[in-house]
């Protein structure tokens, strides 16, 4: 390859890459984090902070479909052993926009998976990154007086195109994040 050509196709390159890298969300975090309960189960309210960038909201507003995913893990403490698992919980919010329509199509599987419609993006980024009044697990699997720890994530699922794209647009890649892991102690 001669080397004009060669120098022509590596700032090519590095452009692309370095227009893909602002992608990547900056630090994406939980806050607002609230484990409490009803009558029947043990609830958590939190919200997911920096998780929409610029390049993020334009391939929601392209149409391609866009899922957040959350982990839950509750242990119960048990000093030096090791701690007991009392549940294990992942939990779904999508989003597509219908450029036809021109309104947002958002499932939350937590809420049954069912289709909820928004025509404000501002809105629909408020229902993908809150999660609100998650029964994590039941009373009953709970005993009083006793310490347990309850860790959270969230990532962007990696976004799925057509096979043929993949080649096109391999900086997509960039886009997944994921937070650390957020524990939470607390004695029931």
């Amino acid at each position: 390859m001669q080397p004009i050509k060669r120098r022509v196709l590596i700032l090519v390159l590095f452009i692309l890459l370095q227009s893909a890298i602002p992608a990547q969300a900056k630090n994406a975090s939980l806050s607002d984090i609230t484990v409490t309960n009803n009558e029947d189960h043990l609830i958590v309210n939190f919200k997911v902070n920096d998780c929409f960038t610029t390049e993020i909201n334009r391939a929601i507003e392209s149409g391609i479909d866009t899922t957040f995913t959350f982990f839950f893990k509750l242990y119960e403490e048990q000093g030096f052993l090791w701690n007991r698992k009392v549940a294990d919980l992942k939990v779904s919010h999508s989003i597509k926009y219908d450029n036809l329509k021109k309104h947002y199509e958002l499932r939350l599987s937590k809420d049954g998976n069912q289709a909820v419609i928004v025509k404000d993006f501002d809105k629909a980024k408020k229902l993908m990154a809150d999660v609100v009044a998650l029964k994590v697990t039941s009373l009953s699997n709970l005993e009083k007086g006793t310490s347990y720890q309850l860790w959270m994530m969230a990532e962007l699922d990696k976004i799925r195109l057509p096979f043929y794209l993949h080649n096109v647009f391999f900086f997509l890649s960039l886009w997944d994040f994921e937070t650390d892991w957020y524990i939470n102690d607390f004695t029931y």
